[in-house]
Parts: C-alpha cells; sequence; structure tokens
C-alpha cells in the first residue's frame, strides 16, 4: 500500500504528490516546486524520509505542474514521465515559463513516456494510466484501484473541472473523458486533484454543477 503526501507549491498552488512503499521507494506526481525555499523543503522531506525517488509521474505538461523537474533531476538523477501528446508542451516550457514569470534555465526532455492502459510498477504497488485529453494534449490520470484513488490532474477538480480555453483545450472533448474514464469508477474512489482539495467520485457525480 503507498502512502501519500501533499505538497502545494507555487503561485499556482499545484498540488504535488509523493507516493512511497513500504521500502521507501517513491513517485512524484506533477513537482511543481519552483522557489528555493520551495525546494529545499522538499528536499528536505525526501532525504528526511529516506526515499528513492524513482519516476516523476506528470499528469500534463502545464507550466505549473513542471516547474520542479529540472531541480530533481540535478537532485536526485530523476526524469520526468509524460504521454506522448505533451511533447511540444515540454519543448516550449522555457517560453511559457517567462509569459507567467517563471523562469526555467533549460527544455526539459522526457525520460519516457506513458500510454493509456499502461502500468507504473512501484515494488508491489501497480499505478493504471487513463489518457484523458480536454484540458491539454497529453492529460492522464494516474489510478491505484487497490486503494480506490485516482490523481486527476487538472481534468477533474472538487465542483469543478479543468479550463478548456488554452492551447490543446476541448470542453467537449474533457466532458468525454471525464465521463467515459472517470465517472465510472466506484463512488468511494478518492480525487486527489491537481490543485485544491481532494473529493471523491460520488460528490462529483452528485455535487459538480458541470456534470449534473
Amino acid at each position: 500500500m503507498l502512502t501519500i503526501k501533499t505538497f502545494q507549491f507555487n503561485d499556482f498552488g499545484v498540488n504535488t504528490y509523493v507516493l512511497a512503499n513500504d521500502n521507501n521507494e517513491c513517485v512524484i506526481i506533477d513537482p511543481g516546486c519552483y522557489s528555493k525555499a520551495e525546494q529545499k523543503s522538499f528536499d528536505d522531506f525526501l532525504e528526511t524520509s529516506k526515499y528513492k525517488v524513482e519516476k516523476l509521474l506528470i499528469t500534463h505538461c502545464h507550466i505549473d505542474h513542471i516547474l520542479g523537474i529540472a531541480h530533481l533531476e540535478d537532485k536526485f538523477g530523476v526524469g520526468a514521465w509524460i504521454h506522448p501528446a505533451g511533447k511540444e508542451f515540454l519543448r516550449a516550457s522555457v517560453g511559457y515559463a517567462s509569459v507567467f514569470g517563471f523562469e526555467l534555465e533549460r527544455v526539459i526532455s522526457p525520460a519516457g513516456f506513458v500510454n493509456e492502459g499502461e502500468q507504473i510498477i512501484l515494488g508491489n504497488d501497480k499505478i493504471d494510466v487513463l489518457y484523458t485529453p480536454g484540458h491539454a494534449e497529453g492529460s492522464v490520470c494516474y489510478v491505484i484501484h487497490e486503494q480506490k484513488t485516482v490523481f486527476s490532474g487538472d481534468v477533474l477538480f472538487q465542483g469543478s473541472i479543468g479550463r478548456t480555453d488554452l492551447p490543446t483545450g476541448d470542453y467537449d472533448l474533457l466532458l468525454k473523458s471525464i465521463t467515459e474514464k472517470l465517472l465510472t469508477m466506484e463512488d468511494d474512489y478518492t480525487v486527489y486533484c491537481g490543485h485544491g482539495p481532494i473529493s471523491t467520485i460520488g460528490n462529483e457525480k452528485k455535487h459538480n454543477p458541470y456534470l449534473l
């Protein structure tokens, strides 16, 4: 069983998640740590916990979700895994960063790719990949079925859904992704969102105004 630790980073309040097993192996979902203070506090946590970082898993490559990749590559020698459709966002990341007042020292290259139906293996635990475009090309959700847990990135929020007015956004496609990939899960699945508080699939079915 994986333990889950949540951090909130950068001016956009991105939720960064650390998933760790009993052997202190971990994966990090959406490393958003940007400032020197954020990076230090995150490094201190990982080192104090004696975690071995195996992979950085990216739900989508919007700039706020990838600001910590370069630092963690340099610090822990581990790279980011993305969906292939998100490559163009990475290639343009330095430019996107400057638009929002951030600075990236280099363009990030993916360490590998995740695709629909694949699993990330961490010891005895399995993390399934769902392709869920609509907010952005290359958006994926990560699901741990044994723990009834889904990491939704910016696809689904508590009481809301991802915006679709950015490049490659598509409202109808986003609703299709949510309806066909997420709302088919049981109501007691916990949803760890890319921003804001956690929710459940059942709560979003009943109360999310975009899904009623």
